[in-house]
């Protein structure tokens, strides 16, 4: 995978909900690269930052909002869609306190997943596009 474009991270422990979340943004032509859980994504991102991270709470060896914690440090443009299979009200609060993209709810559609990847992609080139205006000498 070429890193040096646009590509989406997945971090989940759940190894086939990981695996098929990764074949289908694959089919749908979406750089990603899978990760088995927080520590692991977190040690890649100084090798290179993902546009969108498909993040799922709860996670054994870090919770999802621990690695959006330390992710909002070191790639604030980074953008962040929740995913989770055990939904409650207390996890819900907590994810829109984020401002994430999306939160979704295992088994996820996969049109709104790839919508979510989307517009996720579509804001980090909006904050690109901002960042190089500001910078540009006038």
């Amino acid at each position: 995978m070429n890193t040096t474009i646009p590509w989406v991270a997945v971090v989940d422990d759940d190894d086939p909900v990981r695996q098929a979340i990764v074949r289908l943004l694959d089919l749908a032509g979406i750089g990603t690269r899978g990760f088995a859980g927080g520590a692991e994504f977190l040690d890649f991102l100084s090798v290179s930052k993902p546009a969108c991270v498909v993040l799922d709470v709860h996670m054994p060896d870090m919770s999802g909002f621990e690695v959006q914690t330390r992710l909002t440090q070191d790639s604030p443009h980074t953008q962040i869609i929740f995913i989770t299979g055990n939904d409650s009200l207390d996890t819900h609060r907590c994810a829109m306190l984020a401002r994430p993209i999306a939160y979704l709810k295992k088994p996820m559609s996969a049109k709104f997943l790839i919508d979510a990847i989307k517009l996720a992609l579509i804001e980090v080139t909006r904050q690109d596009v901002s960042l190089a205006h500001r910078q540009t000498p006038t």
